[in-house]
């Protein structure tokens, strides 16, 4: 057996042991404005429920390894005492992940992950619509870990408001954990759906994604795609160019034979082809190509 002092080893390498080895674990899908009422959306899986009475959640925005600054939203929750928790579904879990990409200060992750902000009852911050369970919480309190790279911050939030979509419940008005549909967070790219097993969802974290915003109209609302399809063609740096794409579609003789049949339902059955096969760019070449 590999033994070793958690000081010997770089913060990058413990951190992967630990999300490696304690898992799966809930994601908290943070909700929170900042002092000049900007919305910000982020997930986090350092997270979970300790006490029905008072109803208390815990979650962790760990301090960034690389350049030892802290995330956004513990500015924010420290600055209003005010969180939305929404738990993560199967159906929202592409555009989750995009959601986690590190956008400038001030930029709408509602808007980029292409998810619907609703308004809360009690708290300021808004919900994500789409989430099946949406918890509106005061911050009661935030104990800082440490100060280097990968130090947590554990904001002690209490329920104030319970949103469930009844969607989800069963005959007995209690949650149907296949209904419901959850997603938890391991390892690397690693994810799990308590309904099938593993999957993988890249990490966005080394490019900015064009975002769900970006993705044009006749894409976006022709009703075909799903919201993680969506995300997915929203976690592209940039859109391929017309020579690029020209490329494609010389090299492709299936592509070829769909375009020259002018069939919109087919060149969106083959992009989404590319997409369950997590190749968006090509993807991306199909729905452009003329």
């Amino acid at each position: 057996m590999k033994s070793f002092s958690p000081k010997d080893i770089p913060t990058p390498q413990l951190q992967g042991y630990l999300q490696g080895a304690i898992a799966p674990r809930p994601i908290a899908f943070a909700s929170t404005v900042d002092a000049e009422g900007r919305p910000n959306l982020s997930p986090f899986s350092f997270f979970n429920v300790f006490s029905a009475n008072p109803p208390i959640l815990v979650f962790s925005p760990a301090r960034r390894v690389r350049g030892n600054s802290t995330k956004h939203t513990l500015e924010n929750a420290m600055a209003t005492k005010e969180v939305v928790i929404n738990v993560v579904n199967y159906d929202i879990v592409q555009q989750m992940s995009l959601s986690s990409t590190e956008y400038a200060e001030g930029v709408n992750e509602f808007e980029k992950s292409g998810l619907t902000a609703v308004a809360s009852d009690i708290v300021k911050p808004a919900r994500v619509a789409e989430s099946p369970v949406q918890f509106e919480c005061k911050v009661n309190e935030v104990i800082h870990l440490g100060t280097e790279g990968g130090a947590g911050n554990l904001i002690i939030c209490e329920v104030v408001r319970v949103h469930v979509n009844e969607a989800v419940l069963d005959e007995n008005g209690v949650i149907d954990q296949h209904k419901i549909d959850l997603v938890s967070r391991l390892g690397g790219n690693w994810y799990s759906r308590s309904n099938m097993g593993l999957f993988e969802v890249p990490k966005p974290l080394v490019t900015l994604g064009i975002g769900v915003d970006a993705i044009p109209n006749f894409i976006k609302e022709n009703g075909f795609f799903t919201g993680n399809d969506l995300g997915m063609l929203g976690n592209i740096e940039a859109l391929p160019t017309e020579e690029e794409i020209a490329i494609f579609v010389q090299e492709n003789f299936t592509i070829k034979a769909v375009l020259s049949a002018d069939d919109r339902h087919k060149v969106n059955q083959l992009a989404k082809e590319y997409l369950e096969k997590q190749d968006i760019l090509s993807a991306w070449k199909v729905l452009l190509a003329k």
